[in-house]
């Protein structure tokens, strides 16, 4: 029973790195990544099954008890809400990408921070559902949940890494 455990948890943490990955790299010209798959083509219904699959692996991840099961709706929500402001905010940066005008330097700074204010009032609302449920997690639930939050921040810095690192390699072309 450990074992299967253990195969369902790596098996996780491998789909978390994928959907990471997947959600923070734009891949550039000459990507390996197909077409289909590059963030910039990825439509609407492409992002809620990323976004399902997530709830799908936190929740088998937790095996949450009866009880706990009656908290998790709000964390769910939660995360869809953070999961649609954020395609939103992609909406919004391609349709600012597409138009003729350029934003001045003032602009720039102050969409920056309205886009900051917006990710941190939904990373508080996404805590606030979870701290109910949090409370009643067992040491082994609290473990799986720390172990894939971890995972999965690795992935994502990663892959920022990696985006940041074919930027350069782009601007010195």
């Amino acid at each position: 029973m450990k074992f299967i455990r253990i195969a369902g948890a790596v098996g996780i943490i491998q789909i978390m790195g994928v959907v990471a990955h997947a959600q923070t790299v734009t891949p550039g010209p000459g990507s390996a990544m197909p077409r289909s798959m590059q963030s910039d083509q990825m439509g609407p219904g492409d992002w809620k099954a990323i976004t399902e699959a997530r709830v799908a692996v936190v929740k088998a991840a937790l095996q949450l008890t009866t009880d706990q099961a009656k908290l998790w709706p709000a964390v769910e929500d939660a995360i869809r809400a953070r999961a649609a402001a954020r395609e939103k905010r992609l909406e919004t940066l391609a349709a600012r990408m597409n138009s003729s005008s350029e934003p001045s330097a003032v602009e720039l700074m102050k969409m920056r921070g309205d886009t900051l204010v917006q990710k941190g009032e939904s990373l508080k609302k996404l805590a606030d559902a979870w701290q109910p449920l949090a409370a009643t997690l067992t040491p082994d639930q609290k473990r799986r949940l720390l172990f894939l939050t971890v995972h999965v921040l690795r992935e994502v810095r990663d892959a920022m890494d990696s985006r940041f690192a074919n930027d350069e390699d782009e601007d010195e072309d």
